[in-house]
């Protein structure tokens, strides 16, 4: 299986594509001035106490306060408070960590009320981006995560995944990683590391390490709330978490980017820095590589997948449901149940395809067509177990039920992956009220001519639907030789997937987007 990953840096927004022989499994994307990101360490005031819930609300910045519950505290809160307060009551004095005395862990069944109170400063971690109409939700025992390992201050253990099958390698990484840790920082050892030399692991530790020293120092400073720590790009922090031999290539059409990625891949796997690529092409990156279309076709309420069969994914406040249909498929009474087992288990594949690409998360309900046999229905839910093997996230699935529905649990971090792909009516662009159509070439004619003779624009690309890009490029004279050679030799007509047939947009030299709207085209 070949593996890429497709980076579309735009101004407003981060849009990153993992494929998998050419086949879309995961699109990510984040708006450039996003905040409140999993990962990112917050210096936060308890804004009130919930006993009923033993959790607590916290003021983090966010318009909803974030909500903090007693198990997410952490075995070591007592050990972090008395560091912090250390910290907040002589700015000129930051404290070691080596040098903080471990207090003994609170306790398991506790309540909110004996350990915080209304007031006071804790140092938190986003756990959970904010969803629909929830605050972020948040962990006191922060973590800084490496390919490798998890450094976790204000302990002092040494972890091991018990994915790592050989005892020998366990016990190898566990007195390895306790010979050059420091004190008073647990250590998480990750599946990656098995086979890892210590070289490898000491200075990723060392890198972890500096990480918390360089942004802990800043607390004594920083009004509250106020962040911390903010987690790495999520470019970069996506490529921490899937990164692995079978990738081939990464795409990125941007030069910070680009740079910021080689240099990661450069640190992370030596040799193997020539796999990052700048995309320079005309098209739009997405476009370029296909995915524009996959987009198009995965995202919407319906999905076909095979043979005319299709599934029907609702999304709802309390959870996910989706309805798999054979379509046109044959129905006879003789084939019935080989239909069933073909159609159902063809659409295991998107399911698991289709949770990993939304990032679907809590309770999904999945109705799959019956059958009679119990053996058939064993089958499909080990075939399901199977697809979802590759699935990072946290998940957990049931056999299907005498109704032949299929509960999955799935972790849920950020909000469901959620695109439009219905587009505004062609002509009218949703105003009810339309131009003459054969006047469209017309019209963009005069937005060129304003663009290059009144605001003095003479170098930009002209982004339209593949129909109208070809009909303006058709000919040995085609028309937009013509405004080329009347305007301005620097204009470039690029055909984009993503508009509506009678859409445009005027991209500068920069990449940032000139609004040509009129008025009544700006209703939509």
């Amino acid at each position: 299986m070949i593996s890429e990953l497709v980076v579309d840096v735009q101004p407003k927004e981060v849009s990153i594509a993992v494929l998998e022989d050419k086949n879309l499994v995961e699109l990510q994307k984040e708006a450039r001035n996003v905040s409140f990101a999993v990962g990112d360490i917050y210096l936060g005031k308890v804004k009130k106490l919930m006993p009923g819930l033993n959790a607590a609300f916290i003021d983090v910045g966010y318009k909803k306060d974030a909500f903090l519950h007693y198990l997410d505290l952490g075995p070591n809160f007592n050990t972090q408070q008395k560091f912090l307060k250390q910290a907040l009551g002589d700015p000129k004095k930051m404290p070691a960590i080596s040098k903080v005395q471990i207090l003994p862990e609170i306790e398991k069944d506790g309540s909110i009320s004996n350990v915080l109170k209304v007031g006071q400063e804790v140092l938190v971690q986003i756990a959970k981006e904010p969803i629909s109409t929830k605050g972020p939700r948040l962990t006191s025992e922060l973590s800084f995560a490496g390919r490798y390992i998890v450094l976790i201050p204000f302990a002092d253990k040494v972890s091991v995944s018990t994915k790592i099958k050989s005892s020998e390698e366990r016990a190898r990484l566990r007195q390895l990683i306790q010979s050059i840790k420091p004190k008073n920082f647990s250590v998480i050892v990750r599946t990656s590391s098995e086979g890892k030399r210590v070289a490898e692991l000491d200075h990723e530790l060392k890198t972890l390490v500096k990480r918390w020293e360089d942004n802990i120092v800043k607390v004594p400073k920083l009004k509250v709330p106020s962040i911390v720590y903010e987690e790495t790009a999520r470019t970069v922090a996506l490529l921490r978490d899937i990164f692995n031999p079978s990738f081939q290539n990464i795409y990125v059409n941007d030069a910070d980017v680009y740079h910021n990625i080689r240099d990661y891949v450069s640190l992370i796997a030596p040799g193997r820095e020539e796999i990052v690529q700048r995309y320079t092409g005309e098209l739009p990156i997405f476009d370029n590589f296909g995915i524009t279309k996959q987009v198009k076709s995965l995202f919407g309420r319906t999905v076909t997948y095979k043979s005319g069969a299709y599934l029907i994914i609702e999304h709802t406040e309390a959870m996910h449901v989706i309805d798999v249909n054979s379509g046109n498929r044959s129905k006879g009474s003789d084939a019935q149940e080989k239909t069933a087992i073909d159609v159902n288990t063809a659409a295991a594949d998107e399911i698991a395809r289709q949770l990993r690409l939304r990032d679907m998360g809590g309770i999904i309900v999945v109705d799959f067509i019956d059958m009679a046999e119990a053996a058939n229905r064993q089958k499909l839910f080990e075939h399901m177990t199977k697809a979802m093997a590759s699935d990072r996230a946290k998940h957990n699935i049931l056999p299907l039920s005498k109704f032949g529905l299929m509960q999955i649990t799935r972790q849920r971090v950020r909000p469901a992956m959620d695109v439009d792909t219905t587009e505004s009516c062609p002509t009218c662009f949703g105003t009810g009220t339309i131009k003459p159509s054969i006047l469209f070439t017309d019209n963009l004619e005069g937005k060129i001519d304003c663009l290059v003779n009144k605001h003095n624009v003479k170098k930009f690309a002209l982004h339209v639907h593949p129909y109208v890009a070809a009909f303006v490029n058709k000919g040995l004279y085609p028309l937009s030789m013509k405004w080329k050679l009347k305007y301005s030799m620097g204009m470039k007509v690029i055909p984009n997937q993503s508009l509506g047939f009678l859409e445009y947009k005027f991209i500068d030299s920069d990449k940032n987007e000139l609004d040509m709207m009129e008025e009544k085209e700006m209703k939509k």
